[in-house]
C-alpha cells in the first residue's frame, strides 16, 4: 500500500472513528436541555416563573446558540443594524425566549422527553429527533437543529421551524419601528411572562 494510500484509509478510519463520538455530543446538548426542563417541571411550584427562567438561563446560553438564532429570526435585514442595535436584538431575544420557556414548562404531569435519533444534514448540521411524551395527550415531536454544537432551531411537530415562524412575526414589526420596536416590544413581552 502506498504512503498516500495508507494516509487516506488512515483519515478515513479517523473520521469513521469520530463521526458516532461527535453524534453523542450533538445528542447530549439537547438531553441536557431536556433534563433542565424536566426538572423545572417537577419543581414548577417552588421555583416559580423567576425561579424557572434563573434555572434556564445557564443552561439555554450553554445549549443555545442565541445570537445566531436571533440573525435567523430577524432575517436579511440583520446586516443593516450597527452593532449596538444587533446587540440590542440579542439580548431581548434571548431574554425572551428563556422568558417563554420559563412560562411553558410550569408544571409536571409524567412526562418524559425520548430521543429517536440523529442525523447528519449535507452541510454538516445536526438533527436531533425528539418526542415529548404526555401522559394524557398525544406526543409531541421535537427536532432540534444543532450547528458547531449547540442548537440553531427548533422543529415542532417535527417539521415546523421555530425560527421561520418568529421571521415572519418580526418582519413587519421591523417594517414598522425597526430594531428598536422589535427589541421593545420583545422586552414587553418578557416582562408579561415573567409576571405570573
Amino acid at each position: 500500500m502506498s504512503p498516500i494510500a495508507r494516509r487516506t484509509l488512515l483519515l478515513a478510519a479517523a473520521i469513521a472513528g469520530a463521526a458516532p463520538g461527535a453524534a453523542r455530543a450533538q445528542t447530549a446538548v439537547v438531553e441536557r436541555f431536556h433534563a433542565t426542563l424536566l426538572e423545572i417541571m417537577k419543581n414548577a411550584r417552588r421555583l416559580d416563573v423567576r425561579g424557572r427562567e434563573q434555572r434556564l438561563r445557564p443552561v439555554m446560553a450553554a445549549c443555545f446558540n442565541l445570537p445566531a438564532m436571533t440573525r435567523i429570526a430577524v432575517g436579511p435585514p440583520w446586516t443593516g443594524f450597527s452593532p449596538a442595535q444587533q446587540q440590542a436584538l440579542v439580548g431581548a431575544f434571548s431574554d425572551w425566549s428563556i422568558a417563554t420557556y420559563a412560562n411553558r414548562f410550569d408544571g409536571y404531569g409524567g412526562e418524559s422527553f425520548e430521543t429517536l435519533g440523529e442525523t447528519a444534514r449535507p452541510n454538516g448540521d445536526r438533527l436531533v429527533s425528539t418526542r415529548l411524551n404526555r401522559p394524557n395527550d398525544a406526543p409531541v415531536l421535537l427536532n432540534y437543529l444543532l450547528r458547531d454544537g449547540r442548537i440553531v432551531d427548533i422543529y415542532l411537530t417535527g417539521t415546523i421551524s421555530e425560527l421561520a415562524s418568529r421571521r415572519a412575526e418580526f418582519t413587519g414589526l421591523l417594517r414598522e419601528g425597526g430594531p428598536e420596536q422589535l427589541v421593545a416590544d420583545l422586552r414587553r413581552r418578557t416582562a408579561a411572562l415573567l409576571h405570573g
